[in-house]
């Protein structure tokens, strides 16, 4: 059988998918067929209802939550890997509801928490993620909010922090933070989204064993090239939780979907949201 996947190019999904690219892994009777794209485009053809299995943000899946139901494995999702709003002057964090932010999409999760802290904050302008330094640096916005390889590139630049939404998420729950998981369609036979959830799972644990074979697929799709980057990036959104998300992951998912519909971000999401 074979299944449409997409997902970003961004480190941590090439590292993850790698071996099921490479077919480093038995895939049994599935194939797939492959696209990459930025996180905006896959939220948007996730909420057409396109491919069969697509990387989403957590803050899209209430919107697609009829269609389809997440993975266990697969997901970015921990501590210390919030996105950060910077600017290029100094700007308090009090301030950021009258300024104008540049966001990497408007259903990403970086943005339902920047509108969980943020709520009457309503001037935002969406970028490609990797160009909101350089809106910055334009003037076009006055602060924007930086995810993947940028949180590590912005200071490069010039640029500064005012606040990680990450650090206020953890602050206020004591739990991770939910940005991205891997969605399959519900239509699909049960059997056959158990066979996926466990080909994801084999391709995290083969990469976490054989971190050398990744590379050549991972580098080819970097925005940052710089191998130091690329590993920082993998190793700050690659963890136990990719593996098997378990009951804290879980919570902590589900408590976003429930303080995003707090704030009318979403709507409530369907029942039977994982695959079990």
């Amino acid at each position: 059988m074979n299944l449409s996947l997409a997902f970003s190019t961004c480190p941590n999904d090439t590292f993850i998918f790698d071996a099921i690219v490479n077919k480093r892994i038995d895939l049994g009777s599935l194939s797939f067929s492959l696209s990459l794209a930025d996180i905006d485009v896959l939220n948007a053809i996730a909420e057409k209802g396109e491919p069969d299995i697509v990387k989403v943000s957590y803050a899209t899946y209430p919107f697609i939550s009829e269609n389809y139901q997440m993975l266990a494995s697969g997901s970015a999702l921990g501590k210390g890997v919030g996105p950060l709003v910077i600017s290029k002057r100094k700007i308090y964090p009090d301030e950021l509801p009258y300024a104008k932010i540049a966001v990497p999409g408007l259903r990403t999760t970086a943005n339902l928490l920047f509108s969980i802290f943020y709520p009457t904050s309503t001037s935002k302008k969406v970028y490609l993620f990797s160009d909101i330094e350089e809106a910055i640096l334009l003037n076009e916005v006055d602060a924007g909010i930086v995810i993947h390889e940028n949180r590590f590139t912005y200071q490069l630049k010039g640029l500064q922090r005012i606040v990680d939404l990450g650090e206020l998420w953890e602050k206020s729950t004591n739990l991770p933070i939910p940005l991205g998981g891997i969605a399959v369609k519900r239509s699909l036979p049960f059997e056959i989204k158990m066979k996926v959830q466990q080909i994801v799972k084999n391709s995290v644990e083969y990469a976490f064993a054989n971190p050398n074979d990744s590379k050549k697929f991972v580098s080819q799709h970097a925005q940052e090239l710089d191998s130091a980057t690329i590993q920082k990036h993998i190793d700050l959104y690659v963890n136990g939780y990719s593996v098997d998300l378990g009951q804290k992951g879980i919570e902590a998912i589900s408590a976003l979907w429930q303080k995003g519909a707090t704030v009318g971000f979403c709507p409530t999401s369907a029942q039977e949201c994982f695959v079990m």
